[in-house]
């Protein structure tokens, strides 16, 4: 009788010993969770762009709208000055945002004003009409391609403080430089992981995307289920393509972007602001795939 009951102690410490290391799992994983909602709640998205060795940082919504002003460039076969003046013009005017308020009846990436000719509200409220009506008056100022930046945003602009457009001119220079193709992987952003789309909007699909990148770059793609293959006409505009779609990665949900033996991949560490080698995209073609929802 004495062996049998002896084993119960054991058998009570056995089980002690696996209440603990359960406890002590359940802490971990719990501390884990907890440092990664800290770690997330912490989190800021950014973008960075570099040409010539001049760097400059933005967030992924500073970065789309800029992409987007950049790419009616490239469409309209305009010079990259053209990009140049528009985007530090619209530095100088919204820091790059859609806003829907400004001095007096001034609103867009612009600060166009219905009063003025410019549109509807709600027309200059469409970054890309905002954008067109924008270029459509400053191809009409002579010399814009070599004239002063203060001179030819002012012609178009008519502002108060003509000036400060100057203050924006490198920062427009380095955003037309890379969102045009001219300076090849000198885009990056780290963004969050994929997520699902909340209070009931729709996700990005393949078809949405091409026919975005159809509208804004004249670059047409084939779709097959979550994969873009854009076949550009020369590598400068295949890297514009590419860097389009960086630029937009976060409000597509767009995870990896291949082209010319390079690889941008979606993170939210600064691994996210380089490009990779690797990949099977030749120099004229692009490939974007749009990642799968984590939460």
């Amino acid at each position: 009788m004495g062996g049998i009951g002896e084993r119960h102690p054991r058998r009570r410490r056995w089980v002690g010993r696996v209440v603990v290391l359960l406890v002590l799992v359940i802490v971990a994983v719990s501390g884990y969770q907890a440092y990664l909602a800290v770690r997330r709640s912490l989190f800021s998205a950014s973008c960075t762009v570099t040409a010539s060795g001049t760097s400059f940082t933005f967030t992924p919504e500073q970065t789309a709208n800029a992409a987007l002003i950049a790419a009616l460039s490239v469409k309209r076969g305009l010079p990259a000055r053209a990009a140049t003046i528009a985007l530090a013009t619209a530095l100088q005017e919204s820091k790059l945002l859609n806003l829907t308020y400004g001095d007096r009846d001034s609103v867009g990436l612009f600060q166009q004003r219905p009063s003025q000719g410019w549109g509807t509200k709600a027309q200059i409220l469409d970054p890309a009409y905002s954008t067109n009506k924008f270029y459509d008056a400053l191809i009409k100022v002579k010399d814009y391609q070599t004239g002063e930046i203060t001179k030819v945003a002012q012609a178009v602009q008519r502002s108060g403080f003509p000036e400060a457009y100057a203050d924006h001119e490198q920062q427009g220079r380095v955003l037309a430089s890379t969102l045009t193709g001219q300076s090849p992987a000198g885009l990056g952003c780290q963004v969050e992981p994929v997520a699902r789309p909340a209070n009931g909007a729709a996700a990005a699909t393949g078809a949405s995307i091409a026919a975005d990148l159809a509208a804004q770059l004249d670059s047409t793609a084939t779709v097959e289920g979550g994969q873009l293959t854009v076949a550009a006409p020369d590598a400068v505009r295949a890297w514009a393509a590419a860097q389009w779609a960086v630029a937009r990665a976060q409000a597509y949900g767009i995870d990896r972007v291949q082209v010319a033996g390079r690889t941008w991949d979606r993170a939210e560490d600064a691994s996210a602001l380089t490009w990779g080698q690797g990949g099977s995209a030749g120099a004229t073609t692009v490939v974007i795939r749009i990642g799968t929802a984590t939460g």
